[in-house]
């Protein structure tokens, strides 16, 4: 079983442990709202567009609703049965980082931070998808922000040309390739250690 797959079989399993009404690290989402997120996304992605186009929120606020008044157990279930089959060959490149991140969000929903740890390969796969959405999250930041894992080859977000080498404004991130990985999606809920210029550091946070 694959990496994502085995993440989808444990959120699904916490998912209805907890049931629709546990919070998540998502902003003013519930289970019940991730639940919905995951299953339109994966099973009606024509609904789906509202997560990343303004001009089609309507479409998928109403989706949203429609879906969330089932029952949610059988949207859970539904949802971790796997993708549909048109979906099936992008499962990976989908869900690796979708799985870990809202699995992680209803782990650390009540405030618990207790990181997992992951093999080399995994971590790997974590790691690519912190420096691409590191790189999207922070691509207009003047402020260069170093990820550090302890590792893996360090990876640089943002900022100026020539702006690192010389050390000024600099922001450094270390920590795990997972938690890496949650802190450049805007999670608070990890464990990082943040160094650098105070103002700078809050500049880079308002950007996540």
């Amino acid at each position: 079983m694959s990496f994502q797959q085995k993440e989808r079989e444990k959120l699904a399993q916490l998912m209805l442990e907890k049931g629709p009404d546990a919070p998540t690290l998502c902003d003013g989402w519930t289970t019940a709202d991730l639940a919905v997120h995951l299953y339109l996304r994966e099973r009606k992605p024509h609904l789906a567009g509202g997560y990343f186009l303004p001009a089609l929120s309507k479409t998928t606020k109403d989706a949203q609703a429609k879906v969330k008044q089932r029952p949610f157990d059988d949207v859970v279930k539904e949802w971790a049965a796997g993708p549909p089959v048109f979906m099936k060959p992008l499962d990976k490149a989908m869900n690796t980082s979708e799985h870990f991140i809202h699995h992680e969000d209803v782990r650390r929903g009540g405030g618990e931070v207790a990181p997992r740890e992951f093999s080399r390969t995994v971590e790997n796969d974590l790691m690519k998808a912190a420096k691409l959405m590191g790189l999207m999250a922070l691509k207009s930041s003047d402020v260069p922000v170093v990820l550090t894992p302890p590792n893996h080859p360090p990876v640089t977000l943002g900022g100026k040309r020539g702006v690192v080498d010389q050390g000024d404004r600099v922001v450094r991130v270390s920590g795990e390739p997972g938690e890496l990985l949650l802190w450049v999606t805007g999670r608070d809920a990890v464990e990082v250690r943040i160094d650098g210029d105070e103002q700078a550091v809050q500049e880079v946070k308002r950007r996540l």
